[in-house]
Parts: structure tokens; C-alpha cells; sequence
């Protein structure tokens, strides 16, 4: 089987100079953990978590003791905590492949990419994982 069996595509994605504030509502408002970072060529350069936004966002923002400073960190911008690093699979691998990916770099999500370095989907090790429960009807 390969990853294109499991992948999640519907993908949510942000541009490289898109403010943290646009991230945190993304986050705020659907159930995802990843967003994909894309050019003006829809191409992938890097990924967001909701852990890189919690780490570049002050923890008093929506508080009654935030400030303007801590209203500041909403204006950074989504290049400045992207993780640039990439694993990337085609969806054609193998799941053991991701799997070894996974366990290899200690990622959370994997990007689908077509040829092209589009994203055509995202892998997470809960999808991995639910593979290996039995069908539910």
C-alpha cells in the first residue's frame, strides 16, 4: 500500500509572508496541527505547527495583561517560524517508507509532494497508525 491510500488531502496552506495572526486563527478555528508553507508557484518551502506558533507567540496574548508588545508577536511573519528542513515522500511510497521517515527524523507530519514540490497531500503518524485498526462499519 502506498501513502496516497491514507494521506489526508485536504490541505490547508499559508504563504511565506503571511502574519502569525492569520496562522493562530487557522489553528483557532479547524482541527489541524500542520499547515503547508507555499511560494507564489504553489510550490512547498516549509510547514508550520501549532508548537512553532506557540513558541513564537507571547503567552499573554488574549490575556488581560497582554500589551502592544505582546500584540507585536502577532505581526511576525509565517518565514520567520516555518520549518525548512523538509521530508518529503510522492505519494507513490511505500507506508514502510514513511514509516522509516518518521521514525528517522522525528517528524510529526510528512508533505506529499507531486514532482513538481506541490503538495498533493499530508501524513501524519495517526494516519499511519489507524491503518493498523481493523475496518470499522
Amino acid at each position: 500500500m502506498d501513502v496516497s491510500a491514507i494521506m489526508t488531502t485536504r490541505v490547508v496552506s499559508v504563504e511565506m509572508d503571511d502574519r502569525l495572526d492569520v496562522v493562530k486563527q487557522i489553528f483557532d478555528t479547524l482541527k489541524f496541527h500542520h499547515l503547508l508553507v507555499i511560494d507564489d508557484r504553489k510550490r512547498l518551502k516549509g510547514v508550520v505547527s501549532d508548537r512553532d506558533l506557540l513558541k513564537a507567540l507571547s503567552p499573554y496574548v488574549g490575556s488581560a495583561t497582554e500589551n502592544a508588545r505582546d500584540i507585536a508577536t502577532l505581526n511576525k511573519r509565517v518565514h520567520q517560524i516555518m520549518s525548512r528542513n523538509l521530508i518529503t515522500l510522492h505519494p507513490s511510497a511505500a507506508i514502510t517508507e514513511a514509516v522509516k521517515q518518521f521514525l528517522e527524523h522525528r517528524v510529526s507530519c510528512i508533505p506529499i509532494v507531486d514532482d513538481d514540490l506541490k503538495p498533493v497531500g499530508i501524513l501524519s503518524w495517526r494516519d499511519v497508525l489507524k491503518t493498523m485498526l481493523p475496518a470499522q462499519d
